[in-house]
């Protein structure tokens, strides 16, 4: 943790003198319905935006908390329900929680946020799970969720977002990937999971995927963010496996100039970023290089690109978690993976330090992170960039 509060002393000294190097994180803020809501019951989609209005929900307390330890120029939240009506969704939290003083930490406020709309929970009108029913609902949406908006994503910035030059890809076909694995998908007869009619509708992202661009000081940074859906919860077909590998090798594509034609936002626009563009992929990408049940070619191929800074965060607590795996400094999430990343472009962008919060067990502030219920069952990964050129 000293790591850690040198660092944020020191990155409060260089955004004052330097005012182009950024702190950029990603968190895995857990903050569903599900989290509100008793055991088995019927969840609304409602549960979350009750407890933002009360302000003294104690699990969102602290993840404000963490978040104002941290202090992130800017940050990707995932798993915030989505709801179109700002008041009650993003800007609660903003004046409940972050906008007031947590325990020790300072109030922190982002003048400037991004929320859209996601696949989770829109019914896709067919039976895309094969239990033999059309409900609409989780396995059978175009995102797996109980109702439109659960597990959502939100932007959070110091620094303007140009919402005109936004792209969202929430709509893009999965079929309209070159190679793509979806026609790969077959049931233990060889037959095609997917119908061709299923084939014709299903979206390749799980939730969404965005290009946010954000304005520091006169120079632009392409937030790409998305959180691909998880590589299990299926069969043997490895349904859910094959979309992520394809939701984390978008990314791979849309940065590459030779292989980013066949792309195409939700306003039609083709192609990906110029190579000329400063980036940062960050989210959950619930998939990691050397453990986990992901498909490894599209995260290694991402991780190690010569396009992305090569690093990876670490923290002591993440370690003493699980003494006996020589990976678990890396990890991201309680459950042993390291799944949330920050990925920073080496053009335009220099690395100065980056770090996951995970505090030491003997920490006052262990018990921030002691379960989901407490937080959330990932940890919040920072980097520090400077901008160059």
């Amino acid at each position: 943790m000293l790591k850690l509060l040198l660092s944020v002393l020191l990155g409060t000294f260089m955004s004052c003198a330097l005012a182009q190097t950024l702190r950029i994180a990603t968190f895995n803020v857990s903050m569903e319905a599900g989290n509100y809501a008793p055991a088995d019951s019927a969840l609304s989609g409602n549960e979350l935006f009750a407890q933002l209005a009360s302000g003294k929900n104690q699990q969102i307390n602290n993840i404000a908390h963490i978040i104002q330890i941290v202090r992130p120029d800017i940050i990707l939240l995932n798993e915030f329900d989505y709801t179109a009506n700002d008041e009650k969704g993003i800007k609660a939290f903003l004046t409940k929680y972050l906008n007031v003083a947590q325990d020790q930490a300072k109030a922190i406020n982002y003048p400037y946020f991004y929320s859209a709309a996601v696949n989770t929970g829109v019914d896709s009108g067919l039976d895309l799970d094969k239990d033999g029913v059309a409900s609409g609902k989780g396995g059978d949406a175009f995102g797996f969720g109980l109702y439109p908006g659960q597990y959502g994503m939100v932007i959070l910035s110091r620094y303007p977002i140009d919402k005109n030059a936004v792209r969202t890809f929430q709509h893009f076909l999965w079929q309209d990937m070159p190679d793509n694995l979806m026609k790969t998908v077959k049931n233990e007869q060889g037959q095609a999971w997917y119908s061709a009619e299923a084939q014709s509708v299903l979206r390749l992202s799980s939730k969404s995927h965005w290009d946010l661009p954000i304005d520091v000081n006169g120079r632009t940074i392409h937030l790409l963010a998305s959180h691909p859906t998880p590589p299990v919860f299926d069969g043997p077909e490895n349904r859910n496996g094959k979309r992520n590998h394809d939701e984390v090798r978008f990314w791979n594509d849309y940065v590459d100039v030779q292989k980013a034609s066949y792309i195409y936002d939700d306003k039609g626009l083709h192609g990906g970023l110029t190579p000329s563009s400063r980036f940062v992929i960050l989210g959950d990408l619930n998939s990691a290089v050397d453990n986990g049940d992901s498909m490894k070619e599209a995260i290694s191929a991402l991780v190690y690109s010569s396009k992305v800074i090569q690093n990876i965060p670490h923290s002591e607590g993440g370690r003493l978690h699980r003494p006996t795996d020589i990976a678990a400094s890396t990890y991201t999430a309680d459950w042993g993976l390291r799944a949330d990343y920050v990925l920073p472009s080496t053009y335009g962008l220099s690395l100065v330090d980056s770090g996951v919060f995970w505090p030491e067990p003997d920490s006052i502030l262990a018990p921030l992170v002691k379960d989901r219920q407490a937080s959330s069952d990932h940890r919040l990964v920072w980097v520090d960039v400077t901008l160059e050129q």
